[in-house]
């Protein structure tokens, strides 16, 4: 990986902190040679790093404040210039860094992103993308969060996004694009469904292969899911809190009885095969797709692993210079987009 590449990271986001964020990062810097600009207080960062073999390309960048999770994302906008996720920001946006990830305030995030890096011309709602397992192959869905109320022509974007970050991000050569809707025929769904499924029928480039159900985003027969970020939202945490309940109902009947237990012992392998499948810890974050720059936004609850990979993907996310296929995209159908917006009764 090219070792000009230089992530900014919000050391002082998530559950835990630079406990967490600072060996994961240093792994990803390790595994990809990418330099790193550590943000956060000073001395905490400092006191961590002497725990750990730090390799060259590591500076600290001091950052007095901290975005908490109670704050409104405009309020720590307008009034903590200090904080970890703003300096971040700012880092990439004076060119010393190329892109960012934090696990902190999400919220904070996406409105720094926004504000402080700035859309790609022609985009006007970024949109925060996840990356899922399926039974085949991971899929991208988006949005996942960052805007609850949308118009066909942000889907419409949102899929143009989605195929620029499959493509390059998944190694997909055409990306199979989708909607997300109550059914999969043509006609289905509410007028922004179908508004905007008429303007991805009408799209250069892009395969689009109509709408899909929720019983079947998981099945590996679509490569990119389009929703708001009203319905994303309920989507993937529905996803993982079904996935740790079945987990531990499975569990629990499997240690039931002495025949259910001894085959517990020789599914072992498969179990933990399965559990790092399903882990978001091994996509990294969820990226924000539109900005000028990227950045990633990691669970809250991320390890270290999740902060490894968030690290990796956003360097990935450079090295490739995804945007300029995004940038690309969006020019070439921006007479759609007037259209859509001209003609919309959504």
């Amino acid at each position: 990986m090219n070792k000009n590449i230089v992530i900014a990271v919000d050391a002082m986001g998530g559950d835990i902190g630079p406990s967490v964020t600072i060996p994961g990062a240093l792994e990803a810097a390790r595994q990809t040679g990418v330099s790193l600009l550590l943000v956060g207080d000073e001395k905490k960062l400092a006191e961590e790093l002497n725990n750990h073999d730090v390799p060259d390309g590591v500076e600290i960048v001091h950052a007095p404040e901290v975005a908490e999770m109670r704050e409104k994302p405009s309020d720590i906008l307008r009034r903590k210039k200090g904080a970890s996720i703003q300096i971040a920001c700012n880092l990439v946006r004076e060119g010393r860094a190329q892109g960012l990830v934090s696990a902190g305030h999400s919220g904070a995030t996406v409105a720094c992103g926004m504000f402080i890096l700035g859309r790609i011309n022609g985009v006007e709602r970024p949109a925060l993308a996840s990356v899922l397992p399926t039974e085949k192959q991971p899929m991208v869905l988006l949005d996942v969060g960052a805007n609850v109320d949308c118009r066909p022509h942000h889907l419409f974007q949102f899929g143009l996004m989605a195929d620029a970050f499959a493509k390059d991000l998944l190694n997909i050569a055409s990306p199979r694009v989708s909607i997300l809707s109550i059914g999969e025929e043509e006609g289905k769904g509410n007028l922004q469904v179908k508004e905007a499924y008429e303007l991805f029928k009408m799209a250069q480039n892009l395969n689009f292969v109509g709408n899909v159900e929720g019983r079947d985003v998981f099945t590996g027969n679509v490569d990119v899911v389009v929703c708001d970020g009203f319905i994303g939202n309920v989507a993937i945490k529905l996803s993982e809190g079904f996935v740790g309940s079945m987990s531990r109902i499975l569990k629990k009947e499997l240690l039931s009885g002495v025949v259910a237990t001894l085959g517990a012992i020789l599914a072992k392998g498969a179990f933990k095969r399965f559990a790092r499948v399903v882990d978001y810890a091994e996509y990294g974050g969820a990226p924000i797709l539109g900005l000028k720059d990227i950045a990633v936004v990691c669970h809250g609850a991320s390890n270290a692993k999740a902060i490894q990979n968030g690290v990796k993907l956003a360097a990935t996310y450079v090295e490739k210079k995804t945007n300029q296929r995004l940038v690309a995209s969006i020019a070439a159908n921006e007479e759609l987009t007037r259209y859509s917006k001209a003609s919309a009764t959504y």
